[in-house]
């Protein structure tokens, strides 16, 4: 028998019972409005383990919001971090681009952006000694960001996501895990920054591990990149799959 589905002010029930929801949570950085989403999970438990997730170049999108509610079914608190915040958000790729590059190269306010939704995600009800931090292409590099600020979670975790790090930079040791998924492909990470990033892994002392998925190219976990791996980005169905398990094999070990 098929559960019903009731809608009564604006919450969604079932039979079965309530499911967890994505809510909008305004938080700011100075005078710039940061719009986050938070969910809580449905299931709670002492070590109320949380995922901060940092969304890809075009801001918080389908994929961000979608792998928050598996997280919070699966009993994980979540939240959406927002880094461009309101009046910033891009409105096409090419000021996707120039708005993401201009937080990688002034990385010390993009730590500060993720910072500020970390502590959105603990008042949420995340324990701040039990929380990752994960991202998608742009977010990817964020994660690695919120590893390299030496941040208080216990891992990170990279999909499809830039590697580079500016050479002038102090190389400190790294006091959490770290988890790359990188398409094997990707023609958006030459081979100069994979090797410079193995060797800030090693020279950091990091305990890290970074997964190659054949036949993948950039954005690799994201339907809505479509599938033709010439154009450079491109979803891969089985990549995004194993990618998923990699992930939720890392965050049950490390949380």
């Amino acid at each position: 028998m098929k559960n019903t589905i009731y809608l009564l002010l604006g919450i969604v029930f079932c039979t079965n019972g309530l499911f967890a929801q994505l809510k909008t949570i305004k938080y700011s950085d100075g005078d710039q409005i940061l719009m986050g989403l938070q969910i809580q999970p449905k299931k709670k438990n002492q070590q109320k383990p949380g995922i901060l997730i940092l969304p890809a170049w075009r801001g918080i999108d389908q994929l961000s919001k979608d792998s928050a509610q598996k997280l919070a079914d699966l009993g994980y608190y979540a939240f959406v971090a927002d880094i461009y915040g309101e009046g910033n958000y891009p409105k096409d790729n090419n000021e996707a681009g120039q708005k993401a590059g201009f937080y990688k190269k002034n990385y010390d306010q993009y730590q500060k952006r993720i910072s500020l939704a970390l502590k959105q995600l603990i008042l949420s009800g995340a324990n701040p000694e039990n929380i990752v931090v994960m991202g998608y292409c742009f977010g990817g590099t964020g994660a690695l960001e919120a590893a390299r600020a030496n941040m208080n979670v216990k891992g990170v975790v990279s999909f499809h996501g830039g590697l580079g790090k500016d050479e002038t930079r102090l190389v400190e040791p790294l006091t959490t895990k770290v988890l790359v998924c990188h398409g094997a492909d990707d023609p958006y990470v030459p081979t100069t920054e994979v090797t410079a990033f193995q060797q800030e892994m090693r020279d950091t002392k990091a305990d890290w591990q970074m997964i190659y998925y054949a036949n993948s190219v950039h954005s690799f976990t994201n339907p809505e990149a479509g599938n033709d791996n010439s154009k450079g980005a491109a979803y891969n169905e089985i990549a995004a799959n194993r990618s998923w398990k990699h992930l939720l094999i890392f965050i049950k070990e490390v949380l």
